[in-house]
């Protein structure tokens, strides 16, 4: 199945169309392979959508792509933005609100990640995901929330489940993803009697993702596979639709949690990783000079 939608998904869908119309969705990492899949069903509902990301050429052709989804759609792409500096999310904010009139639903989505033992991973790389990742979630929700305030707007956090247990060379990204849950949590109490829900979104293991063609070795895969109870790999579009859900009124109740959309993956799944490379290649690496 290829990771973008097309007008035909509409077909298949559960959600009544148009019921995001008039209203307006700002995406970080929104060119990216999951985000972008969550916006677009975004848009084939109704919604308008700023897309924002780092690099303006390819920020620009995914917004244009998916304008093309649905007749009057008003997509914009809003490059050069750094999630780790706010003033260049506030900027892109006021821009959105400028073009397409409001801010409704905000998706942090803008992420990093790469394999690397504790030993291998200097502190700078640390610092490095955390501060896209976990940083760029906050300020992205901080640059939003005049408009969240005002229109009693909806906040998703893309997460992941890899600190529901400890998983090796994921250090970074578990310390991370663990800080965005708790951030949404707090939100979720602290921003709720202003008509804000927060609420966090955990992909397991998505097909055509770097999830999976870059951080999953080929050698492991058909092991990880196996202990998906679900006996099949995720596709972008089951991220899509839970999205649509949390951002829906069927979901008005809904907040302070995490949606784990993973075929109940987080359970057995970890066993590929460890089986595969535990105590050994861990012994082996923590032998090397610590690099700082």
């Amino acid at each position: 199945m290829p990771n973008t939608l097309s007008p035909d998904w509409l077909k298949k869908s559960v959600f009544k169309p148009d019921i995001f119309k008039g209203k307006v969705v700002f995406v970080t990492g929104g060119a990216g392979t999951i985000c972008r899949v969550q916006t677009e069903a975004m848009i084939l509902l109704g919604a308008d959508a700023a897309i924002i990301g780092r690099r303006p050429e390819v920020t620009q052709k995914a917004a244009d792509e998916m304008a093309q989804l649905r007749p009057g759609a008003k997509v914009i792409g809003v490059g050069n933005t750094d999630v780790r500096e706010v003033k260049s999310l506030v900027a892109a904010a006021e821009r959105t609100v400028k073009e397409l009139g409001r801010i409704d639903f905000v998706i942090c989505g803008a992420a990093g990640n790469f394999l690397s033992d504790f030993n291998h991973l200097s502190s700078n790389a640390f610092k490095s995901v955390i501060s896209i990742d976990l940083l760029g979630s906050y300020n992205t929700v901080k640059a939003c929330f005049p408009e969240l305030r005002k229109n009693k707007g909806s906040i998703l956090f893309v997460s992941a489940t890899l600190h529901y247990y400890g998983i090796p060379f994921q250090t970074h990204v578990s310390a991370a993803k663990a800080g965005i849950d708790a951030l949404s949590n707090a939100l979720a109490v602290e921003l709720g009697p202003l008509g804000i829900r927060s609420n966090c979104i955990a992909p397991g293991a998505i097909a055509g993702t770097e999830g999976i063609d870059r951080l999953l070795p080929a050698d492991m895969r058909e092991k990880a596979l196996s202990l998906i109870p679900a006996q099949r790999w995720g596709q972008t579009e089951d991220i899509a639709n839970g999205t649509v859900y949390v951002f829906s009124e069927a979901a008005s109740y809904v907040s302070g949690t995490t949606i784990v959309v993973d075929g109940a993956g987080w359970h057995t799944s970890n066993g590929a990783a460890n089986n595969a490379v535990y105590p050994q290649m861990l012994i082996a690496q923590g032998n090397d000079t610590p690099k700082l």
